[in-house]
C-alpha cells in the first residue's frame, strides 16, 4: 500500500474517535497535503484535528521531543505564575508584613507574572516554528538567541530575588 493510499484510507475511514481524546470528532490533518500551502500548519483544517506526519527516520522521536520541550516551557510558566501570585498575596517574613515588604510585593509579583507570560509565549513560538519546519522537512533543532535571553533574564530575576530575600532585615 503506497503512502497516498494510506492517507486516503485514513481520511475516508468512518472510524469513530474516542470522545475523551477527541471531543470534537475532527479528522486528523495530514501534513503532506498542506506542504505547499503558505499558511502555518497549525492553522490547517481541521483546526482541532491531530497532525499526522509521515514517520521517516527519526521524525516521531523529534516530534515527541518538541512536545516535551513545549511542556517544559509550560511548566516553567506555571511555576513562575504561582510564585507571582504567592508573592502578591502574602509576601512577608513575619506574622505581619513590614512597610518594605508591602512595597516590594506588587512590583516583584508583576515581574514574575510578566516572566511567566514571556516563557509561555516563547515556548509556544518555539513549538510552532519547529512544527512548521518539520512539516516542510527542514527542521534544525537548536536553541536560539531568544531562548538564551529568556533563560538569562529568568535566572537573573530569580537570583536577584533570592539575594533580596536573604538581605531583607528580618529582625526589625
Amino acid at each position: 500500500m503506497s503512502q497516498a493510499e494510506r492517507n486516503a484510507a485514513i481520511r475516508d475511514s468512518g472510524m469513530p474517535y474516542n470522545p475523551i481524546i477527541n471531543p470534537t470528532y475532527s479528522r486528523p490533518a495530514l501534513v503532506e497535503e498542506h506542504i505547499e500551502e503558505q499558511r502555518h500548519i497549525l492553522c490547517a483544517p481541521p483546526l482541532f484535528g491531530a497532525l499526522l506526519f509521515e514517520n521517516a527516520s527519526s521524525d516521531a522521536r523529534d516530534h515527541c521531543a518538541n512536545e516535551r520541550t513545549f511542556l517544559s516551557w509550560l511548566r516553567l510558566s506555571m511555576y513562575l505564575a504561582i510564585v507571582a501570585l504567592a508573592i502578591i498575596i502574602s509576601f512577608h517574613f513575619k506574622d505581619q508584613p513590614t512597610i518594605l515588604e508591602r512595597r516590594m510585593a506588587l512590583p516583584l509579583g508583576i515581574i514574575f507574572w510578566v516572566l511567566s507570560l514571556t516563557c509561555l509565549i516563547n515556548g509556544f513560538a518555539n513549538y510552532a516554528r519547529t512544527v512548521r519546519k518539520y512539516s516542510r522537512k527542514a527542521a534544525l533543532v537548536q536553541s536560539g538567541w531568544k531562548t538564551q535571553v529568556v533563560f538569562t533574564v529568568v535566572g537573573t530575576v530569580i537570583l536577584g530575588s533570592c539575594i533580596l530575600f536573604l538581605s531583607t532585615d528580618r529582625t526589625g
